[in-house]
């Protein structure tokens, strides 16, 4: 099987990668966490649709193809909880003066559409995909998951060694959240058909790199047969004092 990005690759690049020693992968690590971001309303539209249509209402809107990476999503999400890997989603929450996302807001001249702002459908997290209690979900402002939030506090707590990133879009939040994922040092994968984006080439492109460069471009269905091997609780029990086992006693 090809890769996603073969069709637009030059034979060129793909030899100067090749003859660079890009593209080496990083692998599975032991204790994973599972990294959904931002697959709310905004990004697929409430219905699926052909993007076109979508974006009328939904600027964001990845359209037919998001709804595609949402079924895709649900079965991973299913494998990753039968053996209780730790999910983490990130949402949007905008204030209504658009402050909080500072120069974000700088790149379209629809950002003050109310589909932005707090308490709009648009920032409710997709029903298909939704995180039950052990989860944990946050606000970002910003692209990447780790840009401000507590995501490295908590995997660090929790010994993950492999980041999972899911969710949209390709080009913008999904690639900054793989990028920072291996810039910590943390081995990262990333399931293509789990991922979308508005831009095709985008999508294509952006997977490309994260290969070349990051991280592991993987099948679901690979990461899937890797989550179904680990044994139950790859990063710990939790104890009734909130720690995971292993952990020293507090003094």
């Amino acid at each position: 099987m090809g890769n996603v990005w073969d069709d637009v690759l030059p034979e060129e690049d793909r030899l100067v990668f090749e003859r660079a020693g890009w593209g080496k992968e990083v692998g599975f690590g032991a204790r994973p966490a599972l990294l959904v971001v931002d697959v709310i309303y905004n990004f697929v539209g409430d219905r699926p649709e052909p993007i076109l249509k979508s974006i009328e209402r939904w600027r964001y809107s990845c359209g037919e193809r998001g709804w595609d990476g949402v079924a895709q999503l649900q079965r991973l999400i299913a494998a990753a909880r039968a053996k209780q890997v730790p999910i983490f989603y990130t949402g949007m929450d905008r204030r209504p003066d658009g402050f909080d996302q500072g120069a974000w807001n700088w790149k379209s001249h629809r950002a003050g559409e109310a589909t932005d702002m707090k308490g709009h459908l648009g920032n409710e997290l997709v029903a298909e995909i939704a995180p039950e209690p052990q989860d944990v979900y946050f606000v970002k402002d910003k692209p990447s998951a780790f840009h401000g939030t507590h995501l490295l506090d908590y995997l660090i707590y929790l010994g993950v060694d492999t980041v999972i990133t899911t969710g949209t879009t390709t080009s913008g939040c999904v690639r900054a959240s793989a990028v920072d994922a291996a810039q910590y040092n943390f081995r990262s994968i990333v399931p293509h058909e789990c991922v979308w984006d508005r831009s095709t080439i985008s999508h294509k492109v952006n997977l490309l790199d994260i290969q070349m460069k990051y991280g592991d471009v993987k099948e679901t269905d690979d990461v899937i047969a890797y989550i179904d091997g680990l044994p139950q609780r790859p990063c710990g029990e939790r104890t009734p004092t909130g720690r995971v086992n292993g952990d020293p006693a507090v003094a």
